[in-house]
């Protein structure tokens, strides 16, 4: 015989949900930026890196049988502003071509999705030795048709830019950007810029209108690992004067830009984006090479006011009402080898509360996050509580490892494998815990890095849909009880939520996991009976 049960769902019962655990990060890695939500359409866009053996820069091709190409850094547009002593190599760097003989020479960049009837945005910067008529052209594959084209007088002296709309009549998925000339004479090319007209601050609009559907509720940036690599005072500049950013772990962090950023997004550019998708800013310092300083006058900037030395710049970039960006963390996954930066606890407390008491000074009411190897009792004796009271919160990252065995026989296996992934995520948290509990008490747990390993080299499928799924369903059931306030996940552009190729983008099943989750976002958990 059946037997009936009633459930009785008690509102005056409540636990509280931060609404905070429902986050993601925006790290500059990989193809999350670059080949993603960036609307740069030109790879290698400024020129760094090694050249190849005739002189030209990676990702771009020489035009004319008898020039004259180098690439380096005795003569560069681009460049960095503080971080001076932060060791990195061939980020400046111009690209030069010489017409010896006369003919058509220059350079060229194929492999350009571009689409008929759509308005695209050009900009190269340059400057020749004598007078010279410059040549920029959209074409098929093959150079043979020309799908639009602009023509520019460049007078010898200094750089200048260069600036022109196309709209080709016609679409080539494997298109060509031409920039030539046929005078006798040096050109020297700083930067190139191609995107869609109707970019979001030089953001793709799709992959914008993806991560509103996902709606985060909080965004953490520059990184993740990219933190390390970070000059925040670089977003001052023109986006195009910008220098590139090599990555201290190019192979781990930049495979697909040559161990290259191009720092296409500033401070003003993140803060835009996170009021369009209605996520709060989470920043992220560069602990190691920013000083104590540094760190202060990027708070300053994003929450000074116009009449403060910073606060007068954002205002000059317009905005004059302060950002007021709440969350700061205090570098990311400080003492694993992959980052630089001290390796011990104490080492480790003792930065970051340089850091921290200088930020505070800028404005007392930021709420700061620490990092480390955590769970660790070392840590949370020697980092967690020393920082405490003025860093309550502390950085917790978990990578699951599951099965991905797609042949039929072990199918139930992999499902098995991803969904019992999840529970990992719940028992690194309450390790996490126990921990802080004993040794510092009062700490809040920040989960603001969780995934699948590897997702970020592989093509993202149910499997971690399901994965993502059953975290998010114990984040809203058991975050309260863990003491965890802040969940980012890794990452939404290209690492799991959100697919993007060059023409288009949607959401992935993990995507479409978070998108279901916003009914939770501001509830409460109620006691059932």
């Amino acid at each position: 015989m059946a037997k009936t049960i009633g459930i009785k769902v008690d509102t005056n019962k409540t636990e509280p949900l931060s609404e905070y655990i429902f986050g993601h990060n925006l790290e500059h890695t990989r193809s999350a930026v670059n080949g993603g939500l960036s609307a740069q359409m030109l790879r290698n866009r400024k020129f760094a890196g090694k050249p190849s053996i005739i002189g030209v820069a990676s990702e771009w091709d020489g035009v004319g049988d008898l020039a004259f190409f180098q690439n380096d850094g005795s003569d560069a547009y681009t460049r960095h502003i503080g971080c001076e002593k932060m060791p990195r190599r061939n980020e400046l760097q111009s690209q030069r071509a010489q017409n010896v003989h006369g003919g058509v020479c220059g350079i060229r960049q194929g492999s350009l999705y571009i689409k008929s009837k759509t308005e695209y945005e050009f900009r190269a910067v340059v400057k020749s030795c004598e007078p010279v008529r410059l040549r920029a052209a959209l074409t098929s594959s093959d150079g043979a048709t020309t799908l639009a084209e602009a023509f520019f007088d460049v007078e010898p002296g200094d750089w200048e830019i260069l600036r022109a709309e196309f709209e080709p009549e016609e679409s080539d998925d494997s298109g060509c950007l031409y920039l030539t000339f046929f005078e006798k004479t040096l050109v020297t090319f700083g930067a190139a810029s191609l995107m869609p007209a109707d970019n979001f601050r030089g953001m793709r609009r799709d992959v914008v209108d993806c991560l509103k559907q996902i709606a985060p509720t909080v965004l953490r940036w520059p990184g993740g690992n990219f933190a390390g690599e970070y000059r925040w005072k670089d977003g001052l500049l023109p986006s195009d004067m910008r220098g590139p950013l090599q990555s201290f772990m190019e192979d781990e962090t930049q495979p697909y830009s040559h161990g290259y950023d191009f720092h296409e997004i500033s401070t003003d550019d993140f803060i835009a984006l996170c009021r369009e998708i209605g996520a709060e800013p989470f920043l992220t310092i560069n602990a190691v090479w920013n000083t104590p300083e540094e760190s202060a006058g990027w708070v300053e900037y994003c929450n000074g006011l116009a009449d403060t030395e910073y606060g007068a710049k954002r205002a000059g970039n317009g905005s004059a009402e302060p950002y007021g960006v709440r969350f700061w963390s205090l570098g990311n996954e400080m003492g694993y080898g992959h980052m630089e930066g001290p390796k011990g606890p104490a080492e480790y407390a003792s930065l970051a509360r340089l850091h921290a008491e200088a930020m505070l000074d800028a404005d007392p009411q930021i709420e700061l996050f620490s990092s480390g190897p955590y769970p660790n009792d070392d840590w949370a004796r020697d980092s967690a509580a020393a920082l405490l009271p003025i860093v309550k919160n502390v950085s917790l990252h978990h990578y699951a490892f599951p099965q991905m065995d797609y042949t039929e026989k072990r199918l139930e296996n992999t499902y098995l494998s991803v969904a019992g992934a999840a529970a990992g995520v719940a028992q690194t948290a309450e390790r996490m815990r126990k921990s802080l509990d004993g040794l510092a008490p009062g700490a809040v747990i920040s989960y603001d890095e969780w995934n699948i390993f590897y997702s970020w080299f592989r093509p993202s499928c149910v499997a971690e849909g399901i994965f993502a799924a059953k975290v998010l369903n114990m984040l809203v059931n058991r975050s309260s009880r863990l003491g965890i306030a802040f969940c980012t996940y890794f990452q939404p552009v290209n690492e799991g939520a959100i697919e993007v190729d060059p023409g288009s983008a949607r959401l992935t099943a993990s995507g479409q996991m978070f998108e279901l989750a916003r009914i939770h976002h501001g509830g409460s958990l109620c006691r059932l009976e």
